[in-house]
């Protein structure tokens, strides 16, 4: 029979063992060896049987084991110290207070971090991927970094899912319940002790309201909404009730929390703690898009005379945009009747008008949808600084969203890139720390893996031969172990028992070639890829005396049967007798399982659809531990490659229409692609690793190990990653949101008057005329050109716009690359047809086709980009070139 409440009865602690909450209730044990160890210690048993959750650890360790403990002097000292490190770890100064000291700009006093899912710790289950998984890594080195962020998310009772397999091997999903009381939060208070609650207006007359619960990540507080409340009818309870769960409107209910319930979580907080107010908000991808329009509302609501015009200026300067998908297709997008009902009538936000807030989201670019309501969008409009997360993506980015900035080239849209990090505590092994720390000192170690210095990692490359090998064994051989027992109790949960499984004990090789693959299953990262040619594979993984084993992990989407169908092809070529001991499938792919993978492999398998991978953070979890990757050159390894860190598998992207799956052509790419895998790794990659010398070592394996050790670990940290963010744009959001602030928002005010006239009269804007003095076709290198440029200003004036020469070569349709810039200057004023001339003189500095147009801008001191507005005026020949002026 089922219980009709639930409640969770907690250990009452020895008086000397009260630090022992502080600890579990700080998620710094996550990363922090030393604390884990102490709780190892506690019960080494119930800590394995919690799946090492310290929360847990406590409400399950007998009573007269924690007597035994409160009577153990060296424990107590453990404690003690590690209480002590912790309090001076959450007050002591950091890279970022250093950084505050004496600064010309200082940065900002807090920055708001909004996120969808979070993945902090397996023990605290709120996220399903790579953007969870990276945004609990920028919150864990903000902290290292004494950032002042306060994340904002959801809690999800049930989490995203558990996953099993059938015996058939389809995808099985389990929704446990989490209850909070178990897990590393607390419940967010007012001062008189009752739960602190944000409320929404909905259409009907209908609340959402929600309860904040607060997971503390370090120095970083953590707000996560839950709208799971008996304040709620059951529709409104369910809101929160899965990640990425729900139709149509439960998601847009969802990110309404997320965004509006989020920002006044926010304000609840700094109200109640004194914690500074946030300067700058990161929406971290399109979800938490709405905490502009909630922004807008509050400036509205000041009383400072302010419309939603001059409070949507004020709200940009300060709000970042992270966009993290490459397709359009990973973009949220609504009904606009929809969004409309929800922000309109009696549920819509005071001051704020509904048709602003729809023309937030419109598709107003060619081959936009007028009835839908885009994510990203809206994200891109209340944001003054967008990115992406690589190299590469920045540039797909300013492609995708080029309609936003009509008349402009995707090189300027724009959206600059930081690639993404990882958070080195959480995903290297200790065992790498060590053997590093042995080299280079256990403080230097730790600053390294912190701030991401490279002077810090100097010193790397004396590790010695021997010592770096065995290591990789000691990690392959534990990943081994790790993975029979986790292959075990799949099959048991398949059905099989435990008189069947006596080959489980055999499965893999400490000593052989380890591929690990491990990911999401959506369609564009090709799990099965590898199956392309079964018999080709099975010869690799079967070799007599260059054998290969492969670690495969990867989730579905509950909705997605296509990557079920993945699934189930790659567990039933495993389950094959005759190489079931070579290859392995390890359901319910987690940051637990993660944290055995990357290091026990020795390469890591890469295999999306270039240049659909954002970034792929998992082959840098994985080069932290000596991993080589193998890689097609997508996301951030397309940025690091430098063919002594791993290898780069050859595709076919260039190919017109291989990137439509329906067609053709994307069978041909895949055997193409699948073929010069199974290359690489037969005559390169296993001819490397079974390559000994006399010592029995791999010595040019070894090269190749230390190589990436030394030259990617700096570059791949989320320390890095956070540091650029402070640098590049953090501290600049700050600072225009400041000076937009200051005399009660004037600056806003008179922003947003200049931008309605600007757009008002920018139809009158034209270049009528140009002329160079230009005696011959062919030029010498070092000459100039005289340029003399009549411009029709209308109802603007000279310094509203800037008038450019843009030059550079020219290919055979006379589009320009390689472009440089000159701002032409006014001489005199309005002629009596009212044009102004501009002149300036081009200096001829390279040799070859050279080509040059001219193009009027919107020009004001407040503009993060001369592109801000989309506003560009071409001369009448130059038409054809609008949407290619910079290639």
């Amino acid at each position: 029979m089922k219980a009709i409440r639930r409640f969770t009865v907690r250990t009452v602690l020895p008086e000397q063992l009260q630090p022992l909450h502080e600890l579990a209730l700080n998620l710094r044990w996550s990363w922090h060896p030393e604390t884990r160890d102490l709780f190892r210690s506690v019960d080494p048993e119930v800590w394995a049987a919690t799946g090492e959750d310290p929360v847990r650890l406590l409400g399950e360790v007998p009573a007269a084991r924690l007597a035994a403990l409160a009577a153990d002097r060296r424990f107590l000292r453990r404690l003690g110290d590690l209480a002590d490190d912790l309090r001076e770890y959450l007050t002591g100064p950091r890279w970022y207070q250093a950084q505050q000291d004496g600064a010309a700009t200082p940065p900002p006093t807090a920055i708001a971090y909004f996120s969808p899912e979070y993945g902090i710790a397996a023990a605290l289950p709120q996220y399903s991927g790579g953007l969870g998984i990276l945004a609990g890594d920028h919150l864990k080195a903000a902290s290292d970094l004494g950032v002042p962020i306060i994340g904002v998310g959801l809690f999800y009772r049930h989490g995203y899912f558990r996953q099993s397999l059938d015996r058939s091997g389809w995808q099985q999903e389990r929704y446990p319940l989490l209850d909070p009381d178990e897990l590393a939060v607390s419940l967010f208070r007012e001062a008189d002790g009752t739960p602190c609650r944000v409320d929404l207006a909905l259409p009907g007359g209908r609340t959402l309201a929600a309860h904040i619960w607060k997971a503390q990540v370090g120095r970083v507080p953590l707000l996560l909404l839950d709208s799971d409340i008996e304040a709620n009818s059951p529709a409104e309870r369910d809101v929160t009730d899965r990640l990425y769960g729900g139709g149509s409107e439960h998601r847009l209910l969802q990110e309404m929390l997320l965004g509006i319930g989020g920002v006044r979580a926010v304000r609840a907080y700094c109200r109640l703690t004194g914690h500074p107010a946030p300067e700058v908000f990161h929406t971290n991808e399109g979800h938490a898009g709405f905490l502009g329009v909630e922004r807008i509302r509050e400036l509205v609501a000041t009383g400072a005379g302010l419309d939603f015009a001059a409070a949507l200026e004020s709200v940009r300067a300060g709000t970042l945009f992270t966009t993290h998908t490459p397709v359009p297709a990973g973009i949220d997008r609504f009904d606009r009747e929809l969004v409309a009902r929800h922000f309109d009538g009696d549920a819509a936000l005071p001051g704020v008008p509904v048709e602003p807030v729809l023309a937030l989201g419109a598709e107003t670019w060619a081959g936009g949808d007028p009835k839908l309501f885009n994510m990203a969008a809206m994200g891109l409009r209340l944001a003054q600084r967008a990115n992406g997360v690589s190299t590469l993506h920045g540039e797909v980015s300013r492609s995708m969203f080029n309609g936003l900035w009509p008349g402009f080239d995707s090189a300027e849209v724009p959206i600059t890139s930081v690639t993404n990090g990882v958070h080195a505590a959480t995903w290297i092994d200790p065992a790498v720390v060590r053997l590093g720390a042995a080299e280079i000192g256990a403080e230097r170690a730790e600053e390294a893996m912190t701030t991401g210095d490279t002077q810090r990692w100097t010193g790397l490359e004396r590790i010695g031969n021997t010592e770096i090998w065995d290591l990789r064994r000691s990690l392959r051989a534990q990943l081994v172990e790790e993975a029979r027992r986790r292959l075990r109790a799949s099959w048991r949960q398949r059905g099989a028992g435990e008189a069947e499984l006596g080959w489980v004990s055999s499965v893999l090789d400490p000593d052989v070639l380890t591929i690990g693959f491990a990911r999401r299953v959506p369609s564009y990262k090709r799990l099965t890829l590898m199956l392309r040619d079964p018999a080709r594979l099975r010869a690799l993984l079967l070799h007599p005396t260059r054998p290969v084993q492969i670690v495969v992990a990867g989730k579905a989407h509950p909705a997605d049967d296509g990557g079920k169908r993945l699934i189930q092809q790659m567990v039933a070529f495993a389950d094959d007798p005759t190489v079931r001991h070579r290859i392995v499938f390890l359901p319910d792919y987690d940051m637990a399982m993660a944290q055995h993978l990357y290091p026990g492999c020795d390469v890591w398998l890469n295999n999306p659809l270039r240049p659909l991978e954002a970034c792929g953070t998992s082959g840098m979890k994985a080069a932290l531990n000596g991993c080589l990757n193998l890689s097609v050159l997508d996301g951030w390894w397309d940025e690091w490659y430098d063919g002594q860190n791993g290898w780069a598998i050859p595709t076919a992207d260039e190919d017109a229409g291989v990137l439509d799956p329906e067609s053709s052509e994307a069978e041909r790419r895949d055997d193409i692609e699948a073929a010069a895998l199974y290359d690489l790794i037969e005559e390169q990659v296993a001819g490397r690793f079974y390559d000994r010398g006399s010592d029995g070592l791999p010595h040019r394996w070894i090269a190749m190990v230390r190589h990436t050790l030394v030259t990617l670990g700096p570059k791949v940290l989320a320390g890095r990653m956070v540091r650029e963010y402070v640098e590049r744009l953090y501290t600049p959001a700050a600072l225009a949101q400041r000076e937009l602030a200051v005399r009660d928002h004037a600056c806003a005010r008179e922003l947003a008057g200049w931008k309605a006239k600007v757009r008002d009269g920018w139809p009158g804007v034209r270049v009528e005329h140009v002329e160079a003095d230009c005696p011959a076709e062919a030029q010498e290198l070092g000459s100039s050109l005289a340029l003399r440029v009549q411009v029709a200003l209308g109802a603007l004036e000279p310094g509203d716009v800037e008038v450019q020469v843009v030059s550079g070569r020219v290919d055979e349709t006379d589009g320009i690359s390689d472009a440089e810039v000159l701002a032409l200057k006014p001489v005199g004023g309005p002629d009596l047809d009212g044009r102004t001339r501009y002149e300036g003189s081009l200096e001829l500095g390279r040799t070859g086709p050279f080509g040059y147009t001219v193009r009027v801008l919107p020009a004001h001191p407040r503009l993060a980009s001369p592109a801000e507005l989309g506003l560009v005026a071409l001369p009448a020949e130059s038409t054809g070139m609008d949407a290619g002026l910079l290639r």
